[in-house]
């Protein structure tokens, strides 16, 4: 029997290294982790306490992008967050109620992937 015991990164592939890591640095608050020296650019950050974000470089191809491909992260607190992005001047949508009752907040990084910001 397989046994999964966590989610531990997701991957996604930026046309530039060094604006995304900007983004996740100075809109996420992402912290850096150190990387193994691939042969590829890239960079990684502490997703909560035991998850990753790899951002892989040189991605050539343009993708088409919906909210319903993204990756969501569990926030404390919605109204921080939405003056933390007017604060950065960070285009976003919402806050706006799931059905579920958690309050989301939808934003794009520079290479227009969805990020959901989710409070419980």
């Amino acid at each position: 029997m397989l046994e999964i015991e966590e989610l531990n990164h997701v991957a996604i592939y930026v046309k530039n290294v060094e604006v995304s890591s900007e983004f996740y640095k100075s809109i996420l608050c992402l912290s850096p982790l150190p990387r193994p020296d691939f042969n590829f650019p890239g960079a990684w950050f502490r997703l909560g306490s035991r998850q990753e974000l790899h951002l892989i470089g040189n991605r050539a191809e343009d993708l088409i992008f919906h909210k319903r491909h993204h990756f969501a992260l569990k926030i404390r607190s919605a109204s921080a967050a939405e003056q933390w992005l007017k604060e950065k001047e960070v285009a976003f949508a919402g806050p706006k109620p799931r059905p579920d009752g958690a309050i989301q907040i939808f934003l794009q990084d520079p290479d227009g992937y969805y990020i959901e910001l989710f409070e419980l």
